[in-house]
């Protein structure tokens, strides 16, 4: 028998294009011998705009739902998933070449529950940028990630969109977090709060900057809704950090 690892999108109308390329990137993944991936993508909304970008490949599981923004969207997916391991793509994204198979890699050491990786920007005009607060490939103990992420103005040092996590701890924390952005920072502080994870340093996600992401809309950087996203993201990821005998080490 194979084993899975699914790989979930959240996708809309405008961004569903991109999804030609998103797939790409999937299809030419090299995974170890005995595995195979599963690609469950979940309209956020009920259109008839992204079923003509879905590729005909009977590993996809396509989905609709009522709109609540990609966070809600990839919780449903998660209804849909088969393997142990669940990956995150947003379909404007690309994973770069072996990025599953390190992945897998990472998981297989004792006591890593989740994966990140270097990201690459892509930008308009086809050039790359890369983050200049990398941490070193290895280990993230348990807390480093809300450390730096306050220390650093709510930035992160391992990015949301390159993760690869359990698919039981994932389900065990609800998801990805009810809020309309940092839905994916929320999830990965909560992680770090519980359990150990891993960076590689081998650029394994191409995150694409075009003018109709969520995060380049005036909403994104609100003043007031940022403040209360950060807020929520931090109490919860203390809450579970606090709690006696929540901790995965296996």
């Amino acid at each position: 028998m194979t084993n899975i690892v699914t790989v979930i999108t959240a996708v809309h109308g405008p961004s569903a294009p991109f999804l030609a390329d998103a797939y790409k990137s999937l299809v030419d993944q090299q995974l170890p011998d005995g595995w195979g991936w599963q690609w469950v993508i979940q309209e956020d909304g009920e259109t008839g705009t992204v079923v003509p970008h879905v590729p005909d490949d009977p590993r996809i599981s396509f989905g609709q739902g009522r709109h609540g923004r990609a966070g809600v969207a990839r919780t449903l997916a998660l209804s849909r998933a088969e393997g142990d391991f669940v990956k995150v793509l947003d379909a404007d994204d690309m994973l770069t070449p072996g990025t599953l198979a390190r992945d897998l890699a990472a998981l297989s050491n004792p006591g890593i529950c989740w994966t990140t990786s270097r990201v690459l920007d892509l930008l308009p005009d086809g050039s790359t940028v890369g983050f200049d607060q990398d941490p070193p490939e290895g280990p993230v103990e348990r807390g480093a990630v809300l450390e730096h992420w306050k220390a650093h103005d709510f930035r992160a040092q391992v990015h949301p969109a390159t993760l690869c996590v359990r698919r039981d701890l994932l389900l065990a924390l609800g998801g990805w977090m009810a809020l309309p952005a940092s839905e994916d920072t929320g999830l990965l502080l909560a992680l770090n709060a519980v359990s150990r994870g891993w960076f590689s340093a081998d650029t394994g996600l191409l995150y694409r900057k075009w003018p109709g992401q969520s995060t380049s809309q005036a909403a994104h950087v609100h003043a007031g809704e940022r403040s209360a996203r950060m807020a929520v993201v931090e109490a919860r990821a203390r809450a579970l950090s606090a709690l006696a005998g929540w901790r995965v080490d296996s």
